[in-house]
């Protein structure tokens, strides 16, 4: 009898034991993207995000493409219905692996990471910033339900409340089923995403910036900016986490 009390204590300790491990592994806090060890968890280590690729070449206030000049030529001739552009990094290595593990890996918690890297890079001007609303880049009901989240909302939580603007995510719905953007050539990213939102609000003298992870093409920002001021926004902006650029 005690040899079997013995043997049950022993058998115990060894799960309890194998369990904290278990547990200690899965909650560690680790970089990232070199696994050394973090202050919190879907982190990066100081030399890694460091190193991320900050979008800090000149560019274009509105698009925010490389530009010698305020305006690109490009916005000069053919205005965009936004009116300015806040990208925090380039939409290359490494930041489009964790950007796809944050949106298809369901890893939410990454959105504390990309909220601190649009406040460390645009810190001055979102403080300053005139900024009424915050509006996410809104999904689908059907996307929605086949990625459990909103990646851009979450972000956008982020930053209403660290920055103390209203976010509002009811008003513009995305009311038209398209193919996924990234899907298609560039050329028929406008055409795919166009009547694809509405707003069901009255944003009159509105000042709002809508939020989203990556801004491609800007087809569906430029959409569903135009899709704001038709309901009375008065100013719209963009800001996203990366920008992609063309390669040179």
């Amino acid at each position: 009898m005690n040899n079997w009390i013995i043997s049950c204590k022993v058998k115990s300790a060894q799960i309890i034991n194998n369990w904290s491990k278990i547990n200690q592994w899965l909650f560690s806090s680790q970089c990232l993207l070199c696994a050394a060890s973090t202050q919190h968890s879907a982190d990066l280590c100081p030399a890694c995000f460091q190193a991320l690729p900050w979008h800090n070449a000149p560019q274009c206030l509105k698009c925010g493409l490389p530009s010698n000049h305020p305006i690109c030529g490009h916005c000069l001739h053919e205005p965009p219905d936004f009116d300015a552009t806040l990208a925090a990094l380039r939409y290359e290595f490494p930041l489009d692996a964790v950007m796809q593990h944050y949106k298809y890996g369901s890893a939410l918690q990454t959105a504390h990471l990309f909220a601190h890297m649009m406040m460390t890079q645009h810190a001055q001007r979102l403080s300053s910033n005139t900024t009424d609303l915050i509006i996410p880049m809104p999904l689908h009901p059907q996307r929605l339900k086949e990625r459990g989240f909103n990646q851009s909302l979450e972000i956008a939580r982020l930053l209403s409340k660290h920055l103390g603007i209203p976010l509002d995510y009811h008003s513009a719905i995305r009311s038209k089923y398209t193919p996924p953007q990234a899907s298609l050539a560039l050329k028929e990213r406008a055409k795919n995403i166009k009547g694809a939102f509405a707003v069901h609000a009255d944003l009159s003298n509105q000042r709002i910036a809508i939020v989203d992870d990556v801004m491609t093409t800007g087809a569906s920002l430029n959409e569903l900016a135009k899709t704001l001021k038709k309901a009375g926004a008065s100013h719209v902006e963009c800001w996203v986490v990366a920008r992609t650029l063309p390669s040179t």
